[in-house]
């Protein structure tokens, strides 16, 4: 028998919003069928349209308690070294309780948005004066308590910038060598919820690792059947350091230790070349921007003519989580690209189904790079999902053929009225 039969006004199909489609979901929390199956539904969604949850790729979780610290911080938040400082002071200030009351924070705000999976690409470790670790734990109990699916980015973080110690809050984020990293992967492992909780692999930078660490790291993470991250060239200053020690900019270095790209999701891109932009994707690898982080520190525009042909490459992120809104990081992946050169075109597809190509970004692109089965109302995909309320007056005059435009150019959270994670309401 199945757990519950959903059905709402109108259901998106992958390639348009449908009446009279159920969704047959299974005990374990998964999609059995989906489809006009005529069965009389248990949960009937009236004036609502059903969507695949969103998948937000890149988040620090503890990031969200600057938010609203700016007069806290006199140098303020909009570029990278400034907000830089903000940063560290608080993680200077950060005890257990409050870190992981401010990460359910973070967490609930993106189920509210309709995200129902993140990929936390985690480096805050440990206690102050410790190396203890005890901030993994606390991550994957704030992610329980929200109800939000999680990826788990345990982060590899030995140096403070190329060649540079751990200095002041970095300190907390440190990792002595890559056995202690896997040592502590290892650790975690038991204490998962199988049913929502997994881990990937993370180099925190070219600054936090030397390129043999990140070859060795990536090694395994192929090894452990893992995906793997890494944030790349999000700052100029990164780039110069990088070609001062090495002679070539990050991705470059990144290719050049890593031959098999196809686990790994490089963060940002911003300041990327376009030959080594292309021989990152000739690799397989893939693309993760988180535009309303970007933008607010004013790292730049990132070059991606050639990325958008790659299928399901591109993904987004909400980074440091000073605005959880997903429609916006979506709409913004375009609009950049506008502003930076009419021309380029890099977002619109030849067909001109731009709003369906941003969204699959937001959950297709994102299941990918987090390698779950997510992003899809599709028989084998976990039943997560979200409804919309089209009576929303952010959606007046939206039909079902224009609804998804509506909302990826026109919408923000607020027209999320509720929320699924493997077949619950959250």
């Amino acid at each position: 028998m199945p757990a519950a039969i959903f059905e709402a006004d109108l259901t998106w199909t992958g390639t348009q919003f449908e009446p009279g489609i159920q969704l047959e979901l299974d005990a374990a929390g998964r999609i059995a069928r989906v489809g006009p199956l005529g069965l009389p539904p248990t949960v009937r969604l009236t004036g609502q349209a059903m969507l695949p949850g969103m998948v937000n790729v890149h988040s620090h979780a503890f990031q969200r308690g600057l938010r609203g610290k700016g007069d806290r911080f006199p140098a303020g938040m909009g570029n990278f070294w400034s907000w830089r400082e903000a940063m560290y002071r608080l993680v200077e200030e950060l005890d257990p309780e409050p870190f992981k009351r401010v990460s359910v924070r973070a967490f609930r705000e993106m189920l509210a948005a309709g995200v129902t999976t993140v990929g936390e690409f985690h480096y805050f470790h440990h206690t102050r004066g410790t190396t203890d670790y005890a901030f993994d734990r606390l991550i994957l109990e704030a992610a329980a308590e929200a109800g939000i699916r999680i990826k788990l980015l345990l982060a590899y973080y030995r140096t403070g910038g190329v060649d540079q110690p751990l200095a002041g809050g970095q300190l907390r984020f440190a990792t002595a060598s890559p056995s202690e990293y896997w040592n502590q992967m290892d650790r975690l492992a038991p204490r998962l919820d199988p049913a929502t909780q997994s881990l990937g692999a993370v180099a925190h930078s070219i600054r936090a690792a030397t390129p043999a660490e990140i070859a060795e790291l990536h090694a395994e993470s192929l090894l452990r059947s893992q995906v793997f991250h890494i944030h790349v060239e999000e700052q100029r200053k990164e780039v110069e350091d990088c070609i001062t020690a090495y002679g070539i900019p990050p991705m470059a270095v990144l290719t050049r230790a890593v031959k098999d790209c196809s686990n790994i999701t490089a963060i940002h891109c911003t300041h990327t070349e376009p030959e080594d932009m292309d021989a990152y994707l000739a690799a397989g690898g893939r693309v993760c921007l988180c535009p309303l982080t970007e933008g607010n520190l004013g790292d730049g525009i990132p070059q991606l003519r050639n990325v958008h042909g790659a299928d399901n490459r591109l993904c987004v992120g909400s980074d440091s989580n000073l605005r959880i809104a997903m429609f916006e990081d979506l709409r913004w992946m375009e609009y950049e690209q506008r502003l930076a050169d009419q021309t380029r075109g890099a977002l619109r597809p030849e067909d001109g189904f731009l709003a369906r190509r941003l969204f699959e970004a937001g959950t297709i692109g994102g299941a990918a790079a987090l390698d779950l089965p997510v992003g899809m109302l599709a028989a084998g995909k976990e039943a997560d999902f979200f409804t919309v309320d089209l009576a929303a007056p952010l959606l007046a005059g939206c039909d079902a053929s224009g609804l998804l435009d509506g909302l990826v150019f026109g919408a923000d959270q607020s027209v999320v009225k509720n929320t699924w994670v493997g077949g619950r309401k959250v």
